[in-house]
C-alpha cells in the first residue's frame, strides 16, 4: 500500500478520494483513540474515523464545572497511558489516586463489609479518578503530534473485506482501504453489525445516575459502595479535595425519580448514607445530573475477517465493578502487542494473528462479565435469608487476607498478584 494520502480518481481534487492505509479505527471515544495513538506509535499507518474537531474538544472542558461522567483507571490502564505519553498530559489538578475502598452488603450498620487498601498491596494507589473530558483532552491533544496518523470526520455506510483488506465506504463517498478495521464504536457497534456478530444482550432495567457532590468531611480518597436492598446499587468515588461522584444504578423507576427531583433532594437521600463518615453532603455548582441505560452484552466473538473489535463495541458490563474502560484499554493494549509481535510475513489483518488477540482478551472480559453479572444477580434478590449469608461473606472475606491480596491485584488489572 502507499503512504497514508488521499488518492483523487481521474487526477480531480475535488473527486472522490481513496485514503490507504494499514489500520483503520472507528470511532472516536477514549479507547479509539487510544488505539490509533498507541498503533500508529508502533509504526502503522493508521486512519481514525469519526475524530472529533480537537479545538471544539478543549474548548468543552471548563475549568470550573466538572464532569459528571469519571472513570476508575487501574494499572493496566495508567500503564498504557503512560507508554502512550497521555497520562502526564492530563490535568493532575483533577485526577484523584483512590487509597482505599469500603464495600457494605447494605444501608444498616449491621450489613456485612469489605475494605481495601493501597498499602496493603504496597502501592501508592488502587486505581485513579479521571473524568471523561480531562481524558479525552489529552488524547486529543496527543493524536495533533502523532505520526502515521490521519484524522477523517464522516460515517461510513458500507464494509467489505476480501484476501488482501478490507474497504471502508463512507457517506461522502470516499473509500478507505485497510488491511485491518477496528470497531470501537460503543455499544450499538456499526461495524459489529456490518459483520453479522451475533450478541447475547439482557437490560438490567437499570440505569447509572451520575453527578457530583462536595463532602463535609475529608474522604480520603476512599470510595465507598453499597449493595442496597431494593434501591440498586450506589458508590461514591473520590474527587480533589472534599469531592465526590456519584454513580447509583438504580432500577429505572428510582432512576427516574432522581433525574427528577432536585439535586438537593438526591445530596439529601445520599446523606443518610454517609454521615457517619462523610457527613452532608451538597451539589457541585452547577448542578449536573445525568444518566445512562445499564445492560449486558456479550459479541460471539471479538473478530471477523480483517475485523476486530475492542471496547463496548466488544463487551458491556455491568458498572458495580467500574471497569468497564479498564476493559477497553486492556483490548487496546493487547491488540497492540499481538499485531507489534504478528512476524513479518504476516499483515495486521491476518486471521491467526486476529485469532491469537481473541485468545488473549476472553479469559479477563468472561470473567469480568460473570462476576459483575453474579453480583448483580445476587445482592438484587430481595430475600432476607440470602442476604444475610452474602453479607456473612463480605464480613468472611474482609478477615482473609490471601483472598483480599488476589481480589485487590485482580482489581488493579493482575500486576501486583505477587510479591
Amino acid at each position: 500500500m502507499k503512504d497514508i494520502g488521499s488518492i483523487a480518481k481521474n487526477g480531480s481534487a475535488a473527486a472522490m478520494a481513496i485514503h490507504q492505509c494499514d489500520i483503520c479505527i472507528v470511532g472516536n471515544g477514549a479507547v479509539g483513540k487510544s488505539a490509533a495513538l498507541g498503533l500508529a506509535q508502533a509504526g502503522f499507518r493508521v486512519v481514525l474515523l469519526g475524530a472529533p474537531d480537537p479545538a471544539s474538544t478543549a474548548a468543552s472542558v471548563s475549568a470550573v464545572a466538572w464532569d459528571a461522567r469519571v472513570y476508575a483507571l487501574n494499572y493496566v490502564a495508567h500503564n498504557l497511558l503512560s507508554t502512550l505519553k497521555v497520562w502526564d498530559a492530563l490535568n493532575a489538578g483533577r485526577v484523584t489516586a483512590v487509597e482505599g475502598m469500603v464495600v457494605k452488603g447494605g444501608v444498616d450498620s449491621a450489613a456485612g463489609q469489605l475494605s481495601f487498601h493501597a498499602y496493603s498491596a504496597h502501592v501508592d494507589a488502587l486505581a485513579w479518578i479521571v473524568e471523561d473530558s480531562n481524558l479525552n483532552l489529552a488524547l486529543d491533544t496527543a493524536l495533533k503530534f502523532a505520526p502515521n496518523l490521519r484524522l477523517l470526520s464522516g460515517r461510513a455506510k458500507a464494509l467489505q473485506a476480501d484476501a488482501a483488506a478490507s474497504t471502508l465506504q463512507l457517506e461522502s463517498g470516499d473509500t478507505i482501504r485497510a488491511y485491518l478495521i477496528i470497531g470501537a464504536d460503543g455499544a450499538q457497534s456499526w461495524v459489529r453489525s456490518q459483520c453479522e456478530i451475533e450478541i447475547d444482550y439482557r437490560s438490567y432495567y437499570q440505569r447509572g445516575v451520575v453527578a457530583n457532590f462536595s463532602c463535609e468531611r475529608l474522604h480520603h480518597g476512599i470510595a465507598y459502595q453499597w449493595f442496597t436492598e431494593n434501591d440498586g446499587v450506589v458508590a461514591l468515588l473520590p474527587l480533589p479535595e472534599q469531592r465526590l461522584s456519584l454513580v447509583w444504578s438504580a432500577p429505572d423507576a428510582l432512576a427516574q425519580e432522581l433525574l427528577d427531583e432536585p439535586l438537593s433532594q438526591l445530596a439529601a437521600r445520599l446523606s443518610l448514607l454517609t454521615a457517619d463518615t462523610l457527613g452532608q453532603l451538597q451539589p457541585l455548582q452547577p448542578e449536573l445530573v445525568q444518566a445512562f441505560p445499564l445492560s449486558l452484552l456479550r459479541p460471539h466473538t471479538l473478530v471477523a475477517p480483517r475485523v476486530a473489535l475492542i471496547g463496548d463495541a466488544a463487551h458491556v458490563v455491568h458498572p458495580l465493578a467500574g471497569h468497564g474502560m479498564n476493559l477497553g484499554f486492556s483490548d487496546v493494549a493487547a491488540l497492540i502487542k499481538v499485531l507489534s509481535e504478528r512476524g513479518a510475513h504476516r499483515d495486521c489483518g491476518d486471521a491467526g494473528v486476529l485469532a491469537r488477540y481473541a485468545r488473549m482478551r476472553k479469559e479477563e472480559i468472561l470473567l469480568m462479565q460473570m462476576t459483575t453479572d453474579g453480583l448483580e444477580r445476587l445482592f438484587s434478590k430481595d430475600f432476607g435469608p440470602l442476604r444475610s449469608l452474602l453479607n456473612l461473606g463480605l464480613n468472611f472475606l474482609d478477615k482473609t487476607p490471601v483472598i483480599k491480596r488476589q481480589l485487590i491485584a485482580h482489581a488493579m488489572g493482575r500486576a501486583f498478584d505477587k510479591e
